[in-house]
């Protein structure tokens, strides 16, 4: 996926106008948001949250022993495990793989880092067939390419209507509008995919250390199709992912279908340990892992180690009000809403992400729900802080900021410059008591009128009621 973080402002003036799409994304709120709420009333979110994010910081503050165990254990079950220092690393291996086994024909299940590999992109140019069978990834893929929208629910930017009528110009069939029969008929459109596979190619949500193994959570069949009928089965993830035992991954999955779908367990959970073996009735003849960093390691020991915890539930962006609003195609790259305005400037340079460290009300709600307790509003400010350092933002900002700063400093000067303030946006209110243009403030009056001041301060204001009640 291409990186276009730099377009976030002008995208996200044409989503706020798009009434279908804000339409759409009333679904994060009646469906995410409360099923999770739902959810967590079965555990103790708190406990279980501080329990998984003392196991992944364990696994984080040692990563380098975890994988070398994992790398240990997966070989001797029989699977080939290959590091990728690039993301562009990552795809030349698994088109390599491809190359070795003649492979005419990919499945895929979702994959973020396949995102982030450009996966299809790679195979493509090579001859090879990829077909995305999670059905929403499926439904981008026929809609030219289209990026995802969401980190667990893809295509949740679109309406069934809008679903319905792709279906029908793509499947050349009557077009359908019950979603049962919609289901029904990507079905029928992939399963012969599934038959002629010579390869499937996954993500990992988790790798586990002391079995070697490759943990899988979906909702859908198509991940037991792609691991099971090909005979090569490529597995790609982030080096982040690794859990040191099974007891660490009972844990997690306490927590990441609850913090995703709102769901007790996902409706399928798989702990892939090597390839087929004498007597296995199925299986692939072939296994791979192909670990990526990606700039992961760029993140040890930093400000920023902290988001490595991440587990890609996407319940900060399910309650972010900016994501609710903009959708995901705004941020511009694989990850989006608060996870993503901090992983993309991290990845990809802070300097080709100027927005999104501003695209947050830091409300800190995202870090309310964060199974892993990702402070995300603490570190966006620290990007903040980091764009104005490194002279990044624009100078009215940052001077801007640094009135601010000295006028914070000095109680006096403080007192003079809002007496002054408000009185002055007292008058520009005038009979209306509302501002329509504010100066040096667009951002906040070119779609909104700002209430005016009544011409006093708040200290001036709690003076005279101490007077008054006194």
């Amino acid at each position: 996926m291409q990186v276009q973080t730099m377009q976030f402002k002008a995208r996200a003036g044409q989503k706020l106008a798009d009434q279908r799409l804000q339409q759409n994304l009333t679904k994060l709120s009646t469906k995410f948001v409360s099923a999770r709420a739902s959810a967590m009333m079965a555990i103790d979110f708190p406990a279980t949250r501080d329990a998984l994010k003392e196991r992944r910081n364990r696994a984080l503050e040692n990563l380098d022993v975890w994988l070398q165990t994992f790398e240990r254990e997966a070989a001797r079950r029989g699977v080939t495990v290959l590091f990728a220092e690039t993301t562009q690393d990552a795809a030349k291996l698994v088109a390599d793989i491809a190359r070795k086994h003649d492979v005419k024909k990919v499945i895929k299940t979702k994959s973020m880092v396949s995102e982030e590999m450009r996966l299809n992109e790679v195979l493509g140019q090579m001859g090879v067939q990829s077909i995305e069978t999670d059905l929403g990834e499926y439904i981008l893929q026929i809609n030219d390419n289209e990026p995802p929208s969401h980190i667990i629910a893809p295509v949740v930017h679109k309406d069934k209507e809008e679903i319905a009528d792709l279906f029908a110009k793509t499947h050349q069939k009557p077009r359908l509008t019950e979603i049962p029969e919609m289901t029904r008929e990507a079905r029928e459109v992939l399963r012969p995919h599934f038959m002629t596979a010579d390869m499937g190619v996954t993500g990992g949500n988790f790798v586990i250390a002391e079995t070697g193994s490759v943990a899988l959570v979906t909702n859908e069949g198509n991940e037991g199709m792609c691991t099971v009928m090909p005979r090569v089965h490529v597995a790609v993830t982030g080096i982040e992912k690794v859990l040191p035992t099974l007891e660490d991954l009972a844990t997690a999955m306490r927590l990441l279908p609850r913090s995703a779908t709102g769901q007790d367990v996902s409706n399928y959970f798989s702990v892939l340990t090597g390839p087929r073996r004498a007597g296995d009735q199925d299986g692939p003849e072939h296994m791979y892992v192909v670990l990526v960093d990606g700039g992961r390691t760029g993140l040890i020991g930093g400000d920023f180690q902290e988001m490595l915890r991440c587990i890609r539930c996407g319940a900060c962006m399910n309650h972010c009000p900016v994501y609710q609003k903009v959708g995901g195609h705004t941020y511009g790259w694989v990850y989006p809403g608060p996870m993503g305005s901090v992983l993309t400037p991290s990845y990809v340079g802070i300097e080709k992400a100027l927005d999104l460290p501003q695209a947050a009300t830091l409300c800190g709600e995202c870090n309310s729900v964060c199974p892993v307790g990702i402070p995300l509003s603490d570190l966006l400010r620290k990007l903040r802080e980091r764009q104005v350092e490194r002279h990044l933002r624009p100078w009215q900002e940052r001077y801007g900021l640094a009135v601010w700063g000295y006028l914070a400093m000095h109680p006096t000067a403080y007192r003079l410059f809002t007496k002054v303030a408000v009185r002055i946006l007292e008058k520009m209110g005038g009979n209306r008591k509302s501002i329509a243009k504010l100066p040096l403030g667009g951002g906040w009056t070119d779609t909104r009128e700002m209430p005016a001041p009544v011409g006093r301060t708040f200290r001036e204001l709690y003076a005279a009621s101490k007077t008054h009640i006194g």
